[in-house]
């Protein structure tokens, strides 16, 4: 079957959708939910001169091209926080991975966003919306619990070093001989980190967008939650012996927040790494960790760039910490494992 929109660019962020499921429209776009997917026309280029395809290559974007892209929420303090709305006279594009809402705040660095006309929610066959929710990893129900151990990496804040770290750790631990999940756990659907994820060599990858969601800005911690579970589960299903977990945003934003402040996702986590940019911000995480009874197995991220801001570090926390190249050292890599699966560095 060939799909009703051929010229349209559909995005990454749909990546587990079949374009050729695509069978009519249903005009009333106000109504759209998170993960609906939406059929738009660009009107303006504006922050986003491209959308990421589900090939993982990017597409050049031009006033009048056709994309399908999912509603959704963002939030990125150095890009843009939206809500999931369309408005039937214009939306906003807030990320190039594919996500359709209504801009409410913009970083004064960027640009404003790309503009969509909305045209209609994209219907199947039967007249149902298409959702990236239908379109997920299966279920798992919430009495799994998981059976290998989980290295969760978070970070200060956007651009700390978490993925840089999540990704030498994912390669190191490949080298190692172990048999690694790469998981993105929160945030916006993008290929950046996906492919990053990929080249690692690890046995899986997959992040939320696996698990039916575009976003998880504003999500409910209970669907955020089972997104993980699902996540893992699908590892231990394909035989991964160790998950590298990374978590988007700062330790304060909203869904990071609610995941340490949950005694179920600490008891998931037997390791964590805590990625910051400077001495200072090492401090303060590992104080925010321990008041959710974690401490790191290690500091990482762009402070361990500069030999003096790491001794600033370490003297004042008394945690290590591990640049890049320590990451993608097999032996290292395979301590911090082992670590990890005798030792859990949670207290629920």
């Amino acid at each position: 079957m060939k799909p009703s929109f051929p010229n349209a660019k559909w995005c990454f962020s749909s990546r587990r959708i079949d374009p050729a499921l695509a069978h009519g429209l249903d005009k009333d776009v106000a109504s759209a939910k998170p993960g609906d997917m939406i059929l738009g026309r660009v009107i303006s280029i504006g922050q986003h001169a491209r959308i990421q395809l589900p090939t993982g290559r990017p597409a050049t974007l031009y006033p009048g091209d056709l994309v399908a892209m999912p509603c959704g929420a963002r939030y990125a303090p150095d890009q843009f926080e939206g809500l999931a709305e369309i408005d039937p006279k214009g939306c906003d594009m807030l990320a190039g991975g594919g996500c359709l809402g209504r801009m409410i705040h913009r970083n004064t660095r960027r640009k404003e966003p790309t503009r969509v006309q909305p045209l209609g929610r994209i219907l199947d066959a039967t007249g149902k919306v298409i959702s990236t929710e239908d379109h997920a990893l299966p279920a798992i129900g919430s009495a799994f619990s998981p059976d290998i151990p989980i290295i969760g990496v978070f970070g200060a804040a956007m651009n700390s070093g978490k993925t840089t770290a999540a990704v030498a750790l994912s390669h190191g631990l490949t080298k190692a001989g172990w048999k690694v999940a790469a998981l993105k756990g929160t945030g916006t659907g993008a290929f950046g980190d996906f492919n990053d994820y990929v080249d690692t060599g690890a046995s899986m990858v997959a992040d939320f967008t696996d698990a039916g969601m575009v976003t998880t800005y504003l999500e409910s911690h209970k669907r955020v939650m089972r997104a993980i579970t699902d996540l893992v589960a699908e590892a231990q299903s394909q035989g991964c012996d160790i998950a590298v977990l990374e978590i988007a945003d700062g330790l304060f934003q909203r869904e990071t927040a609610a995941l340490l402040a949950d005694p179920k996702f600490r008891a998931m986590l037997t390791g964590t790494l805590f990625a910051c940019g400077d001495p200072l911000a090492a401090s303060g995480g590992v104080l925010a960790l321990a008041r959710n009874h974690i401490r790191p197995l290690a500091l990482t991220g762009m402070v361990s760039c500069s030999p003096m801001a790491t001794a600033e570090a370490k003297q004042n926390t008394g945690i290590d910490v591990l640049t890049r190249q320590n990451l993608l050292d097999p032996a290292e890599a395979n301590r911090l494992a082992t670590l990890a699966s005798t030792k859990l560095s949670t207290a629920a």
